[in-house]
């Protein structure tokens, strides 16, 4: 048996067969197990060296909520030479990385209207079953996430469909959106029309006449921003996937990009490295209250905390929340955090900034490309077909998913596993987001997989 030791203090080594971890030496009843050097656990029983490490003799340590405390320890932010892209520059000064027309409902009634429209035009839909019978701050989220998809800059042009009896109607909607550009974004209520099918293709028609102006021109790096995620992971997520998306956004972070990273349940664990990583007290205090405030949501559910991993986590080797959400932040790198965000807020800081939400891969998804995500890094040891609205780069943790889920993945990080140096890849990977962002398509684009889902807490009517 081929095994890791990833941290001289482990007490396991991770199998580099299937993902699951094996005592390095005895392991006493109540011990915590380590991993990372980090404690992931403690022993149910009794564990021998040589032994599997694994649901049946290990438990989580997060059935009691800890304190923080500020202790600032982070590497600042290197510098590098800077990379350009091939993006559309827009009027205001964004950068788009695809030039396309979108279709944002106001309401999940019209789903279908715009579906037949993205049939006869190529405009892009995202149907959502959201917009009406919703109350106070649950309303409030999805104006928000509907806000950032219309002002998401690859979209040049955007029709915003409502059907004109719903709460999110567009003259309310209209006030959360707040300014707009004319030329660039249409208004379409499908109650005041005769045809809203002729109607709604003219507007798009207008629209791409609109997008028709750009081109494509070099860009800095600064002007990206890069979402994070994982899906589907396994044993090798911590080991390969994510730490190269890790060096990778410092890399990038160095050039004034803006990571933004979510799922705030999954860094349940982990939390206090990212605490020791912000660099003032405000920073900490704000990123206390994202993993804090997601607690009290879970307990105001009456649910536990630490109800993760999944089954396919555990299947995969995973066994604790506390595992799981070491191997997620290293998606981060290891840079200081600039910025913690909440639903609606866009990512205006460069480097790694934390957004509030869950880990259910598409309200997360939607979460990152709401807060201005040109497209998303993906992360997955077990593979899905999934897209975001934005390009989502899959990028596989071992070779055999890359293997057998070609046309799924864009991207395979098991090398790490045979010796190649994890900055070696990341300037690979660095070379794939660049073609991508200069446009050349990802596979969620080539299958035409593209959702949304907005996150909800609140009372339906």
């Amino acid at each position: 048996m081929r095994t890791l030791k990833l941290n001289p203090a482990d007490n396991v080594a991770v199998n580099l067969e299937n993902g699951h971890k094996y005592a390095v030496r005895a392991i006493s009843e109540g011990e915590n197990v380590i991993k990372y050097g980090y404690p992931i656990g403690r022993a149910t029983r009794d564990v021998a060296e040589g032994e599997h490490v694994h649901t049946h003799n290990m438990r989580t340590n997060l059935d009691v909520r800890p304190r923080y405390e500020y202790e600032p320890d982070f590497y600042p932010t290197a510098s590098e030479t800077p990379l350009t892209f091939k993006g559309y520059l827009r009027k205001n000064g964004e950068a788009g990385v695809r030039n396309e027309i979108w279709i944002i409902n106001t309401v999940g009634c019209v789903n279908k209207t715009a579906a037949r429209l993205s049939e006869l035009t190529g405009a892009y839909c995202f149907e959502h079953p959201f917009g009406c019978s919703q109350l106070g701050d649950d309303m409030t989220t999805t104006q928000y996430i509907l806000r950032g998809l219309v002002n998401h800059p690859n979209a040049a042009g955007v029709l915003v469909l409502g059907l004109g009896c719903e709460n999110n109607n567009i003259a309310v909607f209209k006030k959360t959106l707040g300014e707009w550009d004319g030329e660039r974004v249409k208004f379409l209520n499908i109650q005041d029309v005769d045809d809203e099918i002729s109607v709604g293709a003219g507007l798009i028609n207008e629209l791409r006449n609109y997008a028709d102006r750009f081109g494509r021109t070099d860009l800095p790096v600064s002007k990206l921003r890069i979402g994070l995620k994982c899906g589907g992971s396994d044993g090798f997520s911590g080991i390969t996937a994510n730490p190269l998306v890790g060096a990778f956004s410092d890399r990038m972070a160095a050039m004034g990009a803006r990571l933004i990273m979510t799922e705030v349940p999954e860094m349940f664990g982990a939390e206090r490295l990212l605490m020791k990583r912000c660099p003032t007290r405000e920073l900490f205090d704000k990123t206390v209250d994202l993993i804090n405030g997601f607690k009290d949501y879970f307990e105001r559910h009456g649910q536990t905390v630490y109800e993760n991993p999944s089954p396919g986590n555990k299947e995969g080797g995973i066994t604790t929340l506390e595992e799981k959400s070491l191997g997620c932040i290293l998606k981060g790198g290891m840079g200081p955090v600039a910025d913690v965000l909440d639903y609606g807020d866009v990512a205006e800081k460069s480097g790694l900034n934390l957004l509030n939400g869950p880990g259910n891969d598409l309200v997360s998804s939607t979460n990152l490309t709401a807060a201005g995500a040109h497209l998303i890094l993906f992360t997955t040891g077990r593979g899905t077909p999934f897209g975001a609205p934005v390009p989502t780069v899959k990028i596989a943790t071992n070779a055999a998913l890359a293997n057998k889920k070609k046309n799924w993945i864009d991207f395979d990080a098991s090398p790490i596993l045979d010796g190649v140096p994890t900055e070696s890849l990341a300037s690979s990977l660095t070379e794939t987001v660049l073609k991508i962002a200069s446009g050349e398509r990802t596979k969620n684009e080539q299958n035409g997989y593209r959702e949304i889902s907005v996150f909800k807490d609140g009372i339906v009517l």
